[in-house]
């Protein structure tokens, strides 16, 4: 009999980057990246467990904006160009790389994975992996939760609580589509809350959310039992608090796993350090060195000299780590045992681009950790949020704090001096978008059409990774102009939608160009006051 619970949590998300106008948009190589390096990595493994029959229980968010590029076809057609192009690279490598055993057996391994993604994608899930999510899903092994609309922070929208409103609404209308149920939990951004937000979901059905360490243990009443309980809001929705200790052993810089020199370095790709002319085919058109994806080197300290990349190692490694983190664990729940009169909940949510992308054996310390917890112990078992409630339904209720994952724990990482200048125009056409819907609460023809454009672009400018890349200096220049775009394309279609002069040849661009939520309700922004009035239209 387990004496304590585990509820790995992985955040799958990334901004709603696609761009019909260019085959080769920079950016959209995100989302290839991510479906090569993390996203079928871990398909895989949770496929590889079923058929082994292990027993696990694992949360992962699929955010609006990702489940939404997984089921676009022009972004499907142009992975499978992408792949193809990989394996043709890798199997380059394999011919280039053959007098060079330190490089070769990694070359292999390159080849092989890239083939295997492709027949992933291809073959077995057949170019959307939310059939695989969906599939995982059902089998009762993988609790999918949403997000909100565009992962806009809510604590800085939360001027016009119509906003929050509204990417809730949004991203609960498009999870019951796309996966054929309503979602008992959600992400938000960041982790953002601010006291308050728990009403809004609780209005669209959603059972539970997370916070920051520091959300619960600065709750209006300190709570009985730490961060290792949920605590109900005055809502009646609970709220799981991120353990501190499981986070720092895997993201912190210094004593994280990721930092080991057995493991694979993310920073040395052959787009930048093979020759010129041999990697030219394989990298931007426009002849921009930019990763492909094949690294050579494992992490070696901060030097240029860096060592060749073992992959044995690397997986040995991981194996080495989840036995660590599983012991560690262990320890945990053993002494938390001892204080309380239930089990114990540890909640470890991660980034899951971390899985593969950022920590190339992410997936293989995973794989390890979740057999190891099978079949290596008794202390711990894995479990989901709504498995918890349902076995502890009665929790103290309180009010969480305001705060999020970001650094130093609130909000400034959102709003400081690189980006505070978009929160005027936000809130500003928010509030434009409230009184769009409440004057039209009946619209059909061309009308709806850009009033739900309207909602499409005013989402998409809200979307909090434009001012976290702006913060972090980054690829600026594209987050300013992705946010000006939308915020100028949503004014445009004011004006025409006040004014009576829709123009349907600029509307038809708009919705070609930003596709997002094709059945997206534009009456979720719908003011307090008229959405009584409007509840028999809604």
């Amino acid at each position: 009999m387990a004496k304590g619970y585990l509820a790995l949590v992985l955040h799958a998300h990334l901004p709603y980057v696609r761009h019909p106008e260019h085959e080769f948009f920079l950016e959209e190589r995100w989302f290839y990246e991510a479906v090569t390096e993390c996203y079928i990595p871990l398909i895989n493994v949770f496929e590889s467990l079923v058929n082994d029959g292990v027993d696990f229980r694992l949360t992962m968010s699929l955010t609006p904006p990702l489940m939404s590029m997984f089921n676009d076809e022009l972004l499907q057609n142009r992975y499978s160009n992408h792949i193809t192009r990989l394996i043709e690279l890798a199997e380059k490598e394999v011919e280039r790389t053959k007098w060079e055993p330190h490089f070769h057996r990694t070359a292999l391994m390159y080849k092989e994975m890239f083939i295997q993604a492709s027949r992933t994608f291809h073959d077995r899930f057949h170019r959307n992996l939310l059939n695989a999510f969906k599939i995982f899903q059902d089998l009762g092994v993988l609790e999918v939760i949403t997000c909100g609309a565009t992962h806009g922070y809510f604590p800085l929208l939360g001027v016009n609580r119509e906003s929050i409103r509204a990417q809730v609404g949004v991203a609960v209308d498009l999870y019951t589509r796309l996966m054929g149920r309503k979602p008992k939990g959600i992400w938000l951004p960041e982790c953002g809350y601010s006291p308050g937000d728990d009403n809004i979901l609780d209005e669209f059905g959603i059972k539970y959310f997370f916070t920051d360490t520091h959300g619960i243990m600065h709750a209006a009443t300190r709570p009985k039992y730490g961060i290792y309980a949920p605590v109900y809001c005055p809502s009646g929705v609970a709220a799981f608090a991120r353990d501190t200790e499981t986070s720092k052993q895997v993201w912190s810089v210094n004593e994280g796993y990721p930092g080991d020199h057995d493991y694979r370095e993310y920073y040395r790709d052959i787009g930048w350090d093979l020759d010129y002319d041999y990697i030219k085919p394989y990298i931007h058109p426009n002849g921009q060195r930019i990763n492909t994806g094949i690294k050579y080197c494992r992490i070696t300290g901060k030097t240029e000299c860096k060592e060749p990349y073992d992959p044995y190692r690397g997986r040995e490694k991981a194996a080495l780590h989840a036995g660590n983190f599983m012991f560690n664990r262990e320890k945990q729940v053993e002494f938390l045992a001892g204080l309380f009169d239930r089990k114990p909940l540890i909640v470890s949510p991660y980034d899951a681009e971390l899985f593969g992308h950022w920590w190339f054996e992410g997936p293989q310390f995973l794989n390890q950790l979740i057999r190891k917890i099978a079949v290596n112990q008794k202390i711990i078992k894995l479990t989901t949020p709504s498995e918890y409630l349902a076995e502890y339904p009665v929790n103290q209720v309180t009010v969480p704090a305001s705060s999020s994952w970001g650094y130093k724990g609130y909000h400034e990482v959102w709003l400081e001096g690189s980006n505070d200048w978009i929160y005027k125009h936000l809130h500003k056409a928010s509030q434009r978008m409230s009184e769009l819907a409440a004057r039209f609460p009946k619209a059909d023809g061309d009308l709806l059409r850009a009033l739900k454009q309207a909602a499409r672009e005013l989402l998409l400018a809200q979307s909090s990774d434009w001012a976290f890349i702006m913060k972090t200096g980054t690829m600026v220049d594209y987050a300013r102009k992705r946010t000006n775009q939308h915020l100028y394309n949503f004014n445009g279609l004011y004006e025409d939608i006040k004014w009576n002069k829709i123009n349907p040849s600029w509307l038809t661009e708009l919705e070609t160009k930003n596709n997002i939520f094709p059945d997206v309700n534009y009456k979720h922004f719908l003011p307090d006051n008229s959405r009584k009035t409007a509840a028999a239209v809604i």
